[in-house]
Protein backbone atom coordinates (compact mmCIF):
# COMPACT_ATOMS: atom_id res chain seq x y z
CA UNK A 1 0.00 0.00 0.00
CA UNK A 2 3.10 1.93 0.76
CA UNK A 3 3.98 2.44 -3.01
CA UNK A 4 0.36 2.89 -4.20
CA UNK A 5 0.39 6.36 -1.92
CA UNK A 6 3.72 7.12 -3.15
CA UNK A 7 2.84 6.42 -6.91
CA UNK A 8 -0.24 8.29 -6.20
CA UNK A 9 1.54 11.18 -5.14
CA UNK A 10 4.23 11.35 -7.32
CA UNK A 11 0.97 11.29 -9.81
CA UNK A 12 0.13 14.88 -8.97
CA UNK A 13 1.44 17.01 -12.16
CA UNK A 14 1.53 20.38 -13.12
CA UNK A 15 -0.74 19.72 -16.22
CA UNK A 16 -4.53 19.25 -15.69
CA UNK A 17 -4.67 16.83 -18.42
CA UNK A 18 -1.45 14.65 -16.81
CA UNK A 19 -3.51 14.91 -13.52
CA UNK A 20 -6.59 13.54 -14.53
CA UNK A 21 -4.78 11.06 -16.87
CA UNK A 22 -2.62 9.63 -14.29
CA UNK A 23 -5.62 9.51 -11.64
CA UNK A 24 -7.67 7.51 -13.94
CA UNK A 25 -4.29 4.92 -14.72
CA UNK A 26 -3.85 4.82 -11.01
CA UNK A 27 -7.61 4.01 -9.96
CA UNK A 28 -8.17 1.28 -13.81
CA UNK A 29 -4.91 -0.40 -14.11
CA UNK A 30 -1.60 0.41 -10.82
CA UNK A 31 -3.08 -2.32 -8.98
CA UNK A 32 -2.60 -5.10 -11.97
CA UNK A 33 0.59 -4.04 -12.76
CA UNK A 34 3.30 -7.01 -12.53
CA UNK A 35 6.99 -5.36 -10.92
CA UNK A 36 8.00 -4.98 -14.83
CA UNK A 37 5.24 -2.53 -15.54
CA UNK A 38 5.71 -1.11 -12.22
CA UNK A 39 9.38 0.21 -13.00
CA UNK A 40 8.13 1.34 -16.37
CA UNK A 41 5.32 3.52 -14.79
CA UNK A 42 8.25 4.70 -12.82
CA UNK A 43 10.12 5.69 -15.14
CA UNK A 44 7.44 7.23 -16.88
CA UNK A 45 6.59 9.50 -14.11
CA UNK A 46 10.32 10.51 -13.62
CA UNK A 47 10.02 12.38 -16.78
CA UNK A 48 9.35 15.89 -17.41
CA UNK A 49 5.45 17.44 -17.44
CA UNK A 50 6.10 18.55 -20.94
CA UNK A 51 7.42 15.22 -22.33
CA UNK A 52 5.32 12.80 -20.72
CA UNK A 53 1.90 14.61 -21.95
CA UNK A 54 3.71 14.64 -25.41
CA UNK A 55 4.22 10.76 -25.14
CA UNK A 56 0.59 9.93 -23.94
CA UNK A 57 -1.16 12.07 -26.30
CA UNK A 58 1.34 10.84 -29.31
CA UNK A 59 2.56 14.21 -30.05
CA UNK A 60 5.97 12.59 -29.80
CA UNK A 61 7.44 8.77 -30.89
CA UNK A 62 8.24 6.69 -27.71
CA UNK A 63 11.66 5.34 -29.04
CA UNK A 64 11.88 3.28 -26.01
CA UNK A 65 9.94 -0.09 -26.51
CA UNK A 66 10.28 -1.13 -23.09
CA UNK A 67 7.74 1.80 -21.78
CA UNK A 68 5.31 0.89 -24.38
CA UNK A 69 3.21 -1.31 -22.86
CA UNK A 70 2.45 1.20 -19.60
CA UNK A 71 2.10 3.36 -22.31
CA UNK A 72 -0.49 2.20 -23.82
CA UNK A 73 -2.81 1.73 -20.92
CA UNK A 74 -2.16 5.15 -20.39
CA UNK A 75 -3.55 6.26 -23.75
CA UNK A 76 -6.60 4.33 -22.98
CA UNK A 77 -6.99 6.30 -19.44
Amino acid sequence: MKEFERARWRCRRGLLELDIILQRFMDQHYAQLDQQELEQFERLLSLPDNDLWDLIAAKQINRDSDLQAVLELLQKS
